[in-house]
Order: C-alpha cells, then sequence, then structure tokens
C-alpha cells in the first residue's frame, strides 16, 4: 500500500519504496548477505520463532534467509502499508477493486450462515446460502436420479465449459478430491471433464466415450459473452442438439452465469442458471457456483461443504490473527522479502503429493494475474517490480525436471508442501518404508539441500576426484518454506486454497497495487478480434489479408495456405469423427 500521509509533487500518494520502513530492509539485506543457513539453522531458538501452526497446519519459515530482526522489519513495513486496515477493508466490504469499483468478497462465498459480510449496506451471506442451498438440491436431484435426460436416463457424466478461474480452481480442487476415499466412493459411476481451451482437440478429449443420453453440461460464464467459452458452448450444444434435439438443451445443459436473457435465448431455463456476483473475481470464484456446483454433481454437497468450512478456517484466521502470528500473512511478508529484496523474481511450488499436481497452475492465475501489474493504485508507473514467476510440478517428478537449476543455477525460493497421512496407502513387505513414506523422505531432504548445499571440504573428505568437485558443490543457502498438512481432505483442500489466496493479497497490499483487476488480459484479446474478422473473410470469401505487419501477415498467410477454404454451397456443422460419427469432412 502507499506510506500514510507522505504525499508526492502531484498529490499522489509516494510508493512505498520511498518509506523508512522499506529504506530499513534494503539496508538490511546487507547483514542477510553475511549469513548462511546452515549456521542459521542451527540456531533452535530462531527456528522454533519461525514455526508457526494454526488449525493442524504448520508452516515452516526457519528456511528462509531472515533473522528475528527481518522479521520485525516486515512487520513494520506491513504496519506502514496499513495492512491490517486492508484486510479490516476487503472483509468489510469496501470498494477495494478501486479500477473497477467493487467489493472483493470472495470469503463470502465460504462463511457460515449466521456470519455477516457487508456489501454496499447488505449483507451478502444469505444470498450466498440462496444459491448454495439451490446446488445442493439440483445436484441432490441429478445424483439421485431424479432428475433424467431427455431420453429418460440418469445424467451420471458432466462437461464443465469455462476458462481461465472458471476452470483452473475447479480442476485443482476436482484433482485434489478425486482420490480422497470419501469422495472417490462418492463418486462411484460418476465423471466430471473440463473443458476450457478453444482449441477442437480440447473439445474431442472432453466428450471423448460420452453418451449425449447420459451427459449434463455446465457453462460458466457470469455474461455469457466469453469467446472461447461460448463457442465452446455452441460447439457442444450441437453434440448434444445432433443426437437428442434441440429440445434436450434445457434438460442437458445449466448455466453459471448471471445474464438470463442469454441463458434463455441460449435454450437453458432461466431456472437451471446459478447465480454469482460482481465482488467475485474470477481467479477467486471457486467457492462458487463456479466450482461448487460441477463438484457437488461429482462428488454430493456434503463434501464440497467441507471444503468451503475448511477456506472459512483461514479466512477468519486471516481477519483475526495478529500479523505476528498470521499464517497467510507472514507467507506474502516472505514473498516481498524474496522478490523485492533479496532479487528473486521466481517461485517454484513443489506439493509432495500427486492429488495437489494442479495446485501450481491455479496459483500460477492466483498470483500472476493478481501481481503481475506495472502501475500503483494511482495509475503510477512503480519504481520497483512486483509479482512472481510461479511454476511447479509434485515431488519427487520435479526433482528429474527442474531441480537441477533451483540446487545449482538460479536461486528461486520454493514451497515445499506436505501430507502427513496420504490418500492412498501402499507398504510392501520387505521395503524399508513405506511408498508415501519414501514420497516424504524427499520433502524433507530437499529442504535441507537447499538450505545447507554441500562443501568442497565435504566432498575432498568424501574422496571425490578434484575435476569433479567444482561440479558436485552445492552453494546451499537457498531459502524455501515448507506446509505440512495432517492429510488432504475436502478441508484441507480449502485451507491451502485460502492460505494462497490471501497470501497473494498480502503482497499486492504491500507494493501498492491493485490484486483484484486483470486489465493486461484485454489487449491480446481485442487484436484477436481483428484477426478473426480478415480470417473470416479469408477462408470464405478468399479476400487478402490488410492491416497487419510484415511479420503477422507472413505467417498467417502460411496458415491461411493450409487450410481448406470454407465455400460450401449449403453451411453445415463439422466434427472428428471420433466426437460426432459422419459430421468430418
Amino acid at each position: 500500500m502507499w506510506c500514510c500521509g507522505n504525499f508526492g509533487a502531484s498529490g499522489q500518494h509516494a510508493p512505498i519504496s520511498e518509506s523508512a520502513a522499506w529504506a530499513d530492509l534494503k539496508q538490511h539485506v546487507k547483514t542477510i548477505e553475511g549469513t548462511h543457513l546452515r549456521n542459521l539453522m542451527q540456531d533452535n531458538n530462531r527456528c522454533e520463532e519461525l514455526i508457526k501452526e494454526y488449525d493442524g497446519i504448520v508452516v515452516d519459515l526457519s528456511r528462509q534467509r531472515v533473522i528475528h530482526d527481518t522479521v520485525d522489519k516486515l512487520l513494520n513495513l506491513a504496519e506502514e502499508a496499513k495492512l491490517k486496515e486492508k484486510i479490516d477493508q476487503m472483509f468489510d466490504g469496501v470498494h477495494i477493486n478501486e479500477t473497477e469499483n467493487r467489493s472483493v468478497l470472495h470469503a463470502a462465498l465460504r462463511a457460515p450462515r449466521d456470519e455477516v459480510i457487508n456489501c454496499d449496506g447488505h449483507n451478502v451471506v444469505p444470498a450466498v446460502w440462496d444459491v448454495l442451498d439451490k446446488i445442493d438440491a439440483f445436484s441432490d436431484q441429478i445424483r439421485s436420479g431424479s432428475w433424467l435426460g431427455s431420453t429418460g436416463k440418469p445424467l451420471t457424466d458432466v462437461v464443465a465449459i469455462g476458462i481461465g478461474g472458471s476452470f483452473l480452481g475447479p480442476l485443482f480442487v476436482h484433482t485434489a478430491m478425486q482420490t480422497e476415499p470419501g469422495c472417490a466412493q462418492a463418486a462411484k459411476g460418476r465423471r466430471l471433464r473440463f473443458l476450457a481451451n478453444v482449441d477442437p482437440i480440447d473439445v474431442a478429449r472432453a466428450l471423448l466415450d460420452l453418451n449425449q443420453e447420459t451427459t449434463l453440461v455446465v457453462i460458466v460464464s457470469k455474461t455469457f459473452t466469453t469467446a472461447e467459452t461460448m463457442l465452446n458452448a455452441r460447439t457442444v450444444r450441437t453434440w448434444i442438439t445432433s443426437a437428442l434435439g434441440v429440445e434436450a438443451v434445457s434438460k442437458h445443459m445449466v448455466a453459471v452465469s448471471t445474464n438470463l436473457k442469454l441463458v434463455k435465448e441460449f435454450g437453458i431455463d432461466p431456472a437451471n442458471a446459478f447465480g454469482f456476483w460482481d465482488w467475485v473475481g474470477g481467479r477467486y470464484s471457486v467457492c462458487s457456483a463456479v466450482g461448487v456446483l460441477p463438484l457437488a454433481l461429482q462428488y454430493g454437497f456434503s463434501h464440497v461443504k467441507k471444503f468451503l468450512q475448511g477456506a472459512w478456517s483461514i479466512d477468519d484466521h486471516f481477519r483475526s490473527a495478529p500479523l505476528e502470528s498470521n499464517l497467510p500473512v507472514l507467507l506474502g511478508l516472505m514473498s516481498v522479502w524474496n522478490v523485492s529484496f533479496l532479487g528473486c523474481p521466481a517461485r517454484a511450488i513443489l506439493p509432495y503429493c500427486q492429488a495437489l499436481a494442479k495446485l501450481a497452475p491455479h496459483i500460477q492465475q492466483v498470483s500472476m494475474e493478481s501481481n503481475g501489474k506495472g502501475v500503483s493504485l494511482d495509475g503510477v508507473p512503480l519504481p520497483f517490480g512486483t509479482g512472481e514467476i510461479d511454476f511447479g510440478e509434485p515431488g519427487t517428478n520435479g526433482q528429474h525436471s527442474f531441480y537441477q537449476l533451483i540446487h545449482q543455477g538460479r536461486v528461486i525460493p520454493c514451497d515445499f508442501i506436505g501430507i502427513i497421512k496420504s490418500q492412498q496407502s501402499v507398504y510392501l513387505k520387505g521395503e524399508q518404508v513405506s511408498n508415501h513414506d519414501e514420497l516424504m523422505c524427499n520433502f524433507f531432504a530437499q529442504a535441507d539441500a537447499l538450505a545447507y548445499g554441500k562443501t568442497r571440504e565435504e566432498l575432498v573428505a568424501e574422496k571425490v576426484p578434484e575435476a569433479l568437485i567444482p561440479h558436485k558443490m552445492f552453494s546451499g543457502n537457498r531459502q524455501s518454506l515448507s506446509i505440512l498438512l495432517p492429510n488432504l481432505t475436502p478441508y484441507t483442500v480449502g485451507q491451502l486454497l485460502a492460505l494462497y489466496e490471501h497470501r497473494v493479497a498480502v503482497q499486492g497490499w504491500i507494493w501498492g497495487i491493485n490484486s483484484f483487476d486483470q486489465w493486461g488480459v484485454e489487449l491480446g484479446k481485442s487484436l484477436a478480434g481483428k484477426v478473426r474478422t480478415q480470417m473470416n473473410a479469408a477462408r470464405t470469401k478468399t479476400q487478402p489479408l490488410s492491416g497487419f505487419n510484415y511479420s503477422t501477415t507472413t505467417l498467417l498467410t502460411r496458415y491461411l495456405q493450409g487450410k481448406t477454404q470454407l465455400l460450401y454451397p449449403d453451411p453445415h456443422d463439422v466434427f472428428p469423427s471420433n466426437v460426432l460419427p459422419g459430421f468430418e469432412k
């Protein structure tokens, strides 16, 4: 945020980088550069102070390049940025998304029924629960078989069509829940697929081996105008109607949208539209009907309700805990320290749990779309970089992919995420440890390997040939943090989600940016409209290209030369043969 009362000559707030707290941290970097984690880790009191716990989650910050004074100085920076005030404003419904004049209330989506969270003077929690109750009833109808398809068959397969936050968040939660024993039992005989990319290959994969008679389609688009989503929706509608007729749409397609007029024009009964609100950003929408509806159809509402309760556990902690023991606050401050003061612009998200395989892609959007900004809330270019380049893979797959770089190449702070009790237990007679224990041995070892490294002296003692010593040395002093969950259930999945969501918000508030808009995605989409118009003219009327630069014209021409002209006497639908036999041309 901005320095309280500190204004520049133009009357705009001075950036946080001009504050005394920021300058103090800049000076403090010199102290940290004189330390090494292999020495800092020998201070048990320091380590104890940096291990925090809340509601079953353990967060270990001891392998961050910080000492007690660092944390104090970061908390001073948070005070300078009025962080606590910003947290309160979010939960009070203040329009903190200033460029869009909106509240930011994704926490309200998982609030208990008796909670009061106001937006523009009205408690939004009852409206949230109206939608949740509607989802509960509808999903029970589908799962019990009381709602049947147009030919009288139960709808056992669901295709959720959406993109961005309407896809990445629900996919993350689905992937995390599908091997949890209770969820797996609840989902027996059911399939949930996601269709996001406008690439027709994604359509073919999403519909592969599905039967129109037993498929329910959920279209997720707040305005019902999102270009990619609506093209995919029209494509799947054609897949439905080609086999079942136009009348089948009302039985086989539902919507998550607020544009009831376009929903009705599409052929969907507006009664089967599930709404959400403009104070729900796309990347924060998994706890709205966007995620809750398809997940409830797959697993039953009771399991999804536990997911919401887990997220609320962290919401309430974030709202009420003192900053010095507040998990999302401390995590966010560590990221600010690494990015803005230690010069580490990337972060690796490394869950040692295959069920969390889609965590990193989701957090990529939550983090990079939120904090990938270049100007302040006042619209002034920032004198420092913001955001992190997020990537990751589950352990131990990542170890055989990019860990070489994080051990001996660039310094990339790492988030190690471990689970105490696996969703699936395997232990083979005669093996030294169970399969999950083997996985977690790597979880514990990798963090220490990054912190301690390996010295020349250690290699000499191991009689490593001199020529190989430089290649086998590890500098260490590479920071990481560890998050340990008791298990991976819907509840803890919700906790993990909220932990990252609020951590991202903390970073944005410290930097003084708007973490809740995303204007950077607009330009490419608008330019695609120009390409679309000319591509249509070229493929249907053989009109020449115009108005593009040389490079784009060359590539577009090469592309069009390899395509078939769409010059049909009677226009017709074209589908891959494995999706709709007889439609390929």
